[in-house]
């Protein structure tokens, strides 16, 4: 199948079991109308693709301000006189049958931003606790190998590596340029942490310690009551749920845990010891090969994500147990790299060092600072077409209804 039709095919089966009203509402002023959604994945895909690259105008230029991420505030969304499920439809398919044939950077960027904007929907559809689940073809669930709790490390030996994505391949602006730095001993988690492990940190009193939370963390956490995980709750028998994609669950203790703001997964950490890791080390425990001196395109090699591997493409609807993948691990035997959660790292979203923008400033460069802290290595929802250990998503510390997790670091 033509991979910009499976991807619609896929966008289409995430809303399909949903309600109309479901749809078009907004459930929350941190996520938009699904409807919304839908429209400007139309939007973008005729800007880029039928009017830039194909030359055509625009079929619906009073669109335009409305479904520019940028004009629209998520905040706005609901209030505005967004076109309903059925109109957002028909406007998909109308730009889709425009649109040019090709294979060039801009069709695999209007790809990948339909596919980016899937996980964006599976967080609403998540936060919001729409049902019923989306329609996906489901993976065979992998079984807990056991032995893991995301506390257990591995040592990544000093030395350079070069960092960032190849010149041969499709990448964000962000992920370049491709450079060489020098990275010091250090460890890191073999797998991320595990809900087990992070539920200690909550029954012994992690979210009171005072001197392991930041300043703005404790103010965060004080002003809107944060005492556990988004999507955990405990019952009066003092069992813990958490709430999935097909309704409550009880807490599965092998998963690593999910819906961790930046300051919970810093504040984790420095419980433990810890810390998280920089940009630079997670990416060389992700794909330095200290004895070809090179880098790995994947974890496991050259080969891309299959099910064998990595938990993507949105099959288990939630993350697989921790370790449940040997065949992804790194050249050290770090596992879980990609896929399940993302993982916060300590650095800020800042550009490399000769940095230029492409093809617009406002996806990467109007981000950059102190103020978002980044994630790597893709989560259950992220497409195997998307997740490649040089791609850095990004957002405010205090964010947590996206699918994030926590690996710690360890000076060596």
């Amino acid at each position: 199948m033509d991979a910009l039709a499976e991807g619609r095919e896929r966008t289409l089966a995430l809303v399909a079991p949903l309600s109309d009203a479901d749809v078009e509402a907004q459930h929350t002023q941190i996520m938009s109308p699904l409807a919304w959604d839908l429209a400007h994945i139309a939007a973008y895909e005729e800007l880029w693709l039928v009017h830039r690259y194909g030359g055509a105008p625009l079929s619906r230029p009073e669109l335009a301000a409305m479904y520019d991420a940028f004009e629209t505030p998520r905040a706005v969304r609901g209030d505005l006189p967004l076109l309903n499920r059925e109109q957002a439809m028909e406007y998909l398919a109308d730009v889709r049958d425009r649109a040019p044939d090709g294979a060039d950077f801009i069709h695999e960027l209007v790809l990948r931003h339909e596919m980016q904007h899937g996980e964006t929907m599976l967080q609403s559809i998540e936060l919001s606790r729409l049902q019923p689940a989306p329609a996906v073809p489901r993976a065979i669930r992998p079984p807990a190998p056991g032995g893991h709790t995301g506390l257990e490390s591995i040592t990544i030996p000093g030395g350079p590596c070069e960092l960032g994505a190849r010149d041969e391949v499709f990448a964000y602006d962000n992920e370049r340029p491709r450079h060489r730095t020098d990275v010091r001993a250090f460890r890191i988690g073999r797998t991320p942490i595990t809900n087990a492990t992070y539920l200690t940190f909550v029954e012994g009193g992690g979210y009171e310690r005072r001197p392991w939370w930041r300043a703005e963390a404790w103010a965060w956490k004080e002003q809107y009551d944060i005492t556990h995980p988004e999507g955990w709750a405990c019952g009066p028998d003092g069992t813990w749920r958490r709430w999935t994609l097909d309704g409550w669950a009880p807490l599965d203790p092998d998963e690593p845990v999910v819906h961790l703001s930046w300051f919970e997964a810093d504040a984790f950490a420095r419980s433990q010891g810890a810390r998280l890791p920089t940009e630079a080390e997670w990416e060389k425990a992700a794909t330095w090969d200290q004895e070809s001196g090179s880098a790995r395109a994947y974890p496991w090699g050259d080969d891309p994500p299959d099910a064998s591997r990595a938990n993507l493409d949105h099959g288990l609807l939630g993350p697989a147990p921790a370790g449940a993948y040997p065949d992804g691990a790194s050249a050290y035997g770090v596992l879980g790299l990609l896929g399940d959660v993302w993982e916060w790292t300590a650095s800020d979203f800042r550009g490399y060092d000769g940095f230029v923008a492409h093809p617009y400033r406002e996806y990467s460069e109007v981000f950059f600072g102190s103020d978002y802290k980044v994630l790597r290595g893709g989560s259950w929802a992220t497409r195997a077409r998307v997740a490649t250990p040089t791609f850095r998503n990004w957002d405010l510390p205090q964010r947590r209804q996206i699918f994030s997790g926590v690996r710690l670091a360890w000076d060596a």
